[in-house]
This record gives C-alpha cells, sequence and structure tokens, in this order.
C-alpha cells in the first residue's frame, strides 16, 4: 500500500475545494460554505499566497487534505501553523493517513523552528477528537474560540457594535 504526502499543485484547486466540501458536508456544515474554487485558487496560488494545501494520495487517488496557514504566537515570539482543515475520506480511514498528515505538518514546524500546530475540532466530533489525543494534542478547555462575521463583522467595522 502507497502513501504519498505531496503539496497541491497550481492545477488542483478544483480538487482541494471538493476536498473541503467534503469535509463540510461531514461536519454538517456545507450550507456555510461560502468560498467559490476561484477563491481557494487565488488564496492557494496567487500573488500572496495565503493559504497552504498538502495532498494525501493512496495508491496514487486523493484520499485526504491538510489545508492550513501560519500564525505567529507573541508568547513564544515564533510562527506556527493553524490547521484550518483535515480530511481524510471516510472509505480510506484507518490507514494512517490523518496520521501522516498531521506528522508532516508537524515536520515542517519543527524545521523551520514554529512552535505550535494548532486547530479546532467541532465538540460532537468524538471520533477526531479522540484521534486528535492519540496523535498528542490538548485540548485547550480553559480558551473559548470568538468569530465576528456578516452583519456583526460590519457593523463592528462601522463602530455600531
Amino acid at each position: 500500500m502507497s502513501l504519498t504526502i505531496r503539496r497541491a499543485r497550481h492545477d488542483e484547486a478544483g480538487l482541494v475545494f471538493s476536498l473541503i466540501r467534503e469535509l463540510a458536508e461531514y461536519e454538517k456544515l456545507l450550507h456555510e460554505v461560502e468560498a467559490s474554487e476561484t477563491d481557494i485558487h487565488d488564496a492557494l496560488f496567487g500573488d500572496q499566497p495565503r493559504l497552504f494545501c498538502e495532498i494525501a494520495e493512496w495508491e496514487g487517488d486523493p484520499a485526504g487534505v491538510a489545508v492550513w496557514f501560519n500564525t505567529f504566537s507573541t508568547f513564544t515570539g515564533r510562527p506556527g501553523i493553524y490547521l484550518e482543515d483535515l480530511f481524510v475520506r471516510p472509505a480510506l480511514r484507518g490507514k494512517g493517513i490523518g496520521k501522516a498528515l498531521l506528522a508532516h505538518l508537524a515536520k515542517q514546524c519543527v524545521a523551520n523552528g514554529w512552535r505550535r500546530l494548532q486547530w479546532a475540532v467541532l465538540d460532537w466530533n468524538t471520533p477526531s477528537i479522540e484521534f486528535y489525543k492519540s496523535q498528542g494534542a490538548e485540548l485547550v478547555d480553559d480558551w473559548t474560540m470568538c468569530l465576528v462575521h456578516g452583519p456583526a463583522l460590519t457593523a463592528l467595522a462601522q463602530g455600531k457594535q
């Protein structure tokens, strides 16, 4: 059995977008996907890429994806990786693909002197939570994620909050 992890190529924005939508469907959040394939292409391959993507291939076929971007911690004084999306196609789970994608990102952190690899997981997604814990992730219970978007973002920008 053959597993390869590689950076997404310029002509694969459609594949990346499709995998993102598969993840959103699994998470029961497909209705919240506003991004287009063009948005993903531009974020990955535009003049100033803001997003990076690793593709996992099993036996030469797309099996999973890790979509990430760099962060910076003022506490550590170093960059890190924020893993926006990690997805392995359901039929291929249990083959070590997710573990290999996480390890690939961890290697990038270590090689570059970056201090952390972080992400969020939906609280109902017990299989993923257990998997992440098995990979050494700690659940951070004393932090709450905040999000301002849509009309609230516009109102905040206009000083109306």
